[in-house]
Formats: structure tokens, sequence, C-alpha cells
């Protein structure tokens, strides 16, 4: 066999297993072919997507139109598949391959398994430079793929056919890894792929990687019980771990048992339902004036499967009690120590079920006056989101936090919203009221312009595409959506019941707010003509993103009204292929908007400028950076 065909054989063959659940490891292949890996994994693809090593082992192919786009779907796939089940994609060398560095960052810095398999240059280099090559005068061995090692987990480049054993089996290590997952690369150079080589019959055997769940230390849990105990004000940050674990049942039966309150990350929202007791909202920069709250007080913030990013800690000035102190579960050893906390290096749901455990005979139990002030300060800020959400005029244009409650008022459990950047990671942390522990897909990592409509296309994919599909929604501003589309063409050959919905507001609107609170003043954020003095304040730009959208095969419901907008969102829930809804929302300087943000965010100001905005800007900033701490 080829080095390419033994390397899609032995994908085909490689399975997780958690909890008793056995399923593919590597379920597809994403690829676009160019002179790097057309006649290698391309020509090995064919074999095994027309069943050539069987139909068990059949390696399917999916077809992409950008190579980003293609890690985003796949990264879309292994998040609502909890990571047991990931996607390979390939690609030629040059730019087809540099091409996957923001996608593989994105997948790494979320903690999210996908494979990348670049096609590389000649390893024995007969023909040097080949077209594409980079030509590095120090150093013959670095080829452009060597741009995907900081944002890899594991990099290997199999120069030779019999390197490609260790590595394969390195890879599948990493992608099982539950604490060191992310983007896999195995570059592939374009010779090696089309190197036969007599392989040894064990490579090919089914292989199970069990996906741990480690228990916690005895000493770390009884500290951890020790500092739970005496907490008189705690409060719970519920991050994306809790979701890879399967942990929200668990974290619920924890709550029910001791009555500490729950705010979540932005991965982490939908740990608890909207209308659990013990919800309290989003936290940090984004989060709810009821989490915030809890958060300036608490006394002991207990972390399961957070990485305390600067918005959950709003740049280090949230947390502000002075004898708050920190205890965080984690997998990763890396994250439990952060902020000085007592470490939890656990499963999230195997030291979730040791800490019920181990407080289940010792009587803990907040003090019932905290549970009815949180309790109160939730209904509170439930009337701010009601107030956000009504359309008293049905025949008005949208605002956007409008056009979420109507989205609001349609959805059930089994609606996903899948998003990643601009104003609508805010709105949505704030006010959304999410209703199962999978509808709350807002990947705020790397939150990458563009991630949304391959994500879904991945979400659709993990969901399974017969008869009755959940619907899936991909909610995007215009700025997003220019810069990323090419996806749409995917979801239409495939027949996806991709839910589209462009929220057009003519610019980088939530760019356009952060620069007018750095004294930036907006400038190059709106989609404008120039005007006379050459700003960008002119009319709208006459782009018709609904057309395009059409043009790439969607069928397109286009709404002007609060009115329309209800209608077009209940015809595309409703749609069996793939379909776009698209408004043009009020611009947030005519209307009153979302609750402003209950939390600060670091972003350094100019300290010298000449025009008043940044002067006084600046002088808020000042005021602001004096409330950091640092936790030690």
């Amino acid at each position: 066999m080829t080095t390419a065909q033994a390397l899609v054989a032995f994908l085909a063959r490689q399975y997780t297993e958690r909890d008793g659940r056995r399923q593919r490891l590597i379920s597809a292949t994403w690829g676009i072919f160019g002179h790097g890996n057309v006649a290698g994994i391309g020509q090995a693809l064919v074999e095994a997507d027309h069943g050539g090593n069987g139909t068990a082992h059949r390696m399917p192919y999916l077809q992409g139109r950008n190579e980003q786009a293609m890690v985003h779907a796949a990264v879309g796939y292994a998040r609502q598949s909890g990571r047991l089940s990931a996607q390979a994609v390939t690609t030629s060398i040059g730019p087809g391959a540099t091409n996957l560095v923001t996608g593989a960052a994105l997948a790494t810095i979320n903690r999210l398994p996908v494979l990348l398999l670049p096609g590389d240059t000649f390893a024995t280099r007969p023909a040097d430079p080949v077209l594409q090559q980079l030509e590095v005068p120090y150093a013959g061995d670095v080829s452009v793929n060597d741009c995907l090692r900081p944002v890899s987990r594991y990099f290997d480049r199999i120069t030779r056919p019999e390197a490609l054993i260790p590595a394969a089996l390195q890879a599948m290590r990493v992608l099982a890894d539950p604490a060191g997952t992310g983007a896999v690369t195995l570059a592939l150079p374009q010779d090696v792929q089309a190197e036969a080589y007599d392989w040894p019959e064990e490579f090919f055997a089914e292989r199970d990687w069990h996906v741990r769940r480690p228990a916690p230390d005895t000493y770390e849990l009884e500290t951890a019980v020790r500092a739970i105990r005496s907490a008189r004000r705690p409060l719970i940050v519920a991050g994306g771990g809790v979701r890879h674990s399967a942990a929200e049942e668990t974290l619920a039966a924890f709550t029910a048992a001791t009555r500490i309150p729950v705010a979540s990350t932005q991965a982490g929202k939908g740990a608890l339902r909207h209308d659990h007791p013990a919800d309290v909202g989003g936290i940090g920069h984004t989060g709810t004036a009821t989490a915030n709250e809890l958060a300036r007080t608490a006394d002991l913030v207990i972390g399961v499967g957070t990485r305390f990013s600067d918005f959950t800690t709003a740049s280090g000035t949230l947390f502000s009690n002075p004898a708050v102190r920190f205890l965080h579960l984690n997998i990763t050893a890396f994250d439990a120590h952060k902020l000085a906390a007592l470490p939890l290096v656990a499963d999230a749901r195997a030291g979730l079920e040791a800490l019920t455990a181990a407080l289940a005979g010792r009587g803990y139990r907040v003090d019932p006056a905290y549970e009815t002030e949180y309790t109160g300060a939730k209904e509170a800020w439930e009337e701010r989101v009601e107030a956000s959400f009504a359309t008293p005029d049905a025949t008005a244009r949208p605002t956007q936090t409008q056009v979420l409650g109507l989205l609001d008022d349609l959805v059930t459990e089994e609606d996903i919203l899948i998003n990643a950047a601009g104003s609508l990671p805010g709105d949505l942390h704030k006010l959304w009221r999410t209703r199962s522990r999978d509808q709350y897909h807002v990947e705020y990592g790397y939150s990458c312009m563009g991630y949304e409509i391959p994500a879904a296309i991945g979400v659709l994919l993990a969901n399974g595409t017969g008869q009755r599909t959940r619907p899936v929604w991909a909610l995007v501003g215009d700025g997003t959506y220019l810069m990323n589309p090419t996806e749409i063409v995917t979801a239409v050959q495939e027949n996806l019941p991709l839910k589209l919905l462009i929220l057009q507001n003519h610019g980088y609107a939530s760019i356009g707010g952060l620069s007018e609170a750095v004294g930036a003043e907006r400038f190059g954020t709106a989609y404008r003509h120039r005007d006379a003095d050459g700003g960008f304040t002119g009319p709208p730009l006459p782009v018709d993103l609904a057309a395009n959208a059409a043009s790439l095969g969607l069928r397109v419901l286009r709404a002007i009204t609060v009115d329309d907008l209800r209608k077009a969102l209940s015809e595309a829930r409703d749609a069996e292929g793939p379909t776009c809804v698209y408004v043009e929302t009020e611009t947030p300087d005519t209307v009153s908007g979302p609750p402003p943000a209950q939390a600060w965010w670091d972003v350094p100001v100019a300290e010298t400028a000449s025009r008043p905005a940044a002067v006084k800007a600046r002088e808020e900033y000042d005021r602001q950076v004096a409330a950091r701490r640092r936790h030690l």
C-alpha cells in the first residue's frame, strides 16, 4: 500500500470509547485537492470512499470550498460530538496548507480535536523548489507547514513511509486525550504519500482509544471540601469543560445539594438550563448583572472546566472581595492552578461526583438568605431581558436584540444556535435563554469571524442527516458573512437544512462600539462610501448580501419589519433545505439596545492624544484599571 492508502485505512479503524460508548474517532475527511495531495491522499480517498477497504472501514469524503472553513466545519462536528469523534482535513501544499492555520488555532485554543493532513514539498527533493515551495536559505527542512507547529497540539512531518506508524499512533493519542486535545498535524510530503511500503498487518487492527475520566486526588479533594464548607458566599463558574465531560446532570445534582449559584462562561452557557433556580447567567464582561454582583462579593469562586479568560475575570477586576479564594476543578493542571487557586485536577463529572459525595454527610448548604438574594436578582434581570426582547411596534424595523427575542419565542430545546464574533456574542451571553446542554454554541475562545456557517455544517453532520434533523441556526452579521460565506455551497451540495440568519447593520458594530469607547471614534468600522473629507461617513454601501446568498444556492427570505421577521423565522425553521433569513437591523445609535456591559474589559487606551475623545477615554481607562488585582 502507499503511505496515503495506509494512513486512510488506519484512520478508518480508530475508535474512541467512554462510559461504554464506542464510535469512530475519524468519521470523515474534508478535502480540497491540488498537486500536493491529489495523487496521494486523493487517490487513497477514492478507494476508501468507494469501499475499497470494506464497507465497515469506508472513509467518507466531504468537499469543501475553503481550507479554513473545512477546519471550522470539523471543529463544529467535534464539539457537537462531545469531542469523542473528529474529522480530518486534507489540503495541497502552499496556500492550501497555510489557510489551515486560523482553523488550527481555533481548535487548539478551544481544546477541540481535528486532524490536519496538509501536503508538503518533496522529501527526496528531486524538484527543488517545487511549485509553491517556501525556500528558507538557512534551513532546508522548513516548509510553510511549520506555521502549524505553534497552533498544533502534535506535529510531525512524515519523511519516510515507515515513520507514519509511530506518528499516526501519537496523533490518535492526542486527539483522544481529554486534557491535551486540539489540532493535530501530520505534514505529508507529496512523494512519500505515493510511495509504496510493506506494512505490518497489526497497524490496521481496530483500536479503541479510551477517553479517561481521572478522579481527584484524595488530598486535593479534602482541601476542596474544607474550602467549600467554610465559604459563606460561594459561586460556581461553569466553563466548557462541563460540556466536554457531559457533566451537566452532575452539576445540577451538586447545586441541588448545596444551593450554590452557577454562573457560566461563553463555553459553559447551557451547563444548567436558563430556568434552573441556581443558574444566574453569563459572567464577566458580557455577563449578567446578577452573576457579576455575586462575583464581586464571592468569598469562594469554584471554577469547573474554565480557563478564566480575561472576559470571565473582567481583566482581573471582577472578583473584588478582599477575602476571595479560588477552587478550580479542571482536567488540566495548567488551568487548575490559575488565580492561585486550590487545584482539584480531575474530570469535571468525576470531580463533581466526588465533591457531592464528600459533602453529603457533612450537611453543607448555603445560607437561605443568600439563596433568596440571588434568585431575586435573577428575577430582576429577567425583567431587563423581557424589555430588550419586547417588540411594541410590529411594523418597525427590528433591533438586534429584538431579532433574538423573536428567535427566543420560536425555538425549543431542539434548536442549536451558532455564533462566534461581532456584537452578537455579548447579547447572547447576557440575554439568551438556553434550553438544552448543547443549544448555545458560541465559539469565543478565538472568536473567529467566519466560523458560523461551516461550523453549522459540522453540527448538522454530527446530528445525522435523516428525515428529522434538529434545527441549526448560524447567526452572522454582515462583517462576518463577508469573511467566509463559501461553505454555503457545501450546504447546498449536501442538501443540509442550514438556517442562516444574516443581520445587516452596515459595518463592524461590535468594534465600532469599542472604538468609540476607547477614543478611536468608530474610525474604519462602518461599511459606507467615503465622504468629502475622505472618511467613511457617506451612505451605506449598496451591497446586497441576500442576493449573494441566493447566488450561492440558498433559498432567501427577506424581512423588513418585526412582523415580516417573525413569519420568515418560522418558515425557515420548518424548511427542509438550506434557507437564509435576511434582515436589516435598526442602528444602535437611534434606539436603545441591550443592557450595557456589567463589567469592564481591558483594551489599552492611548496614554497621550490630541483629540478630546481619546483624552476622555484615557481618563475612564485609568479609573477602571486601578481596580485590577492579581490574585496571589
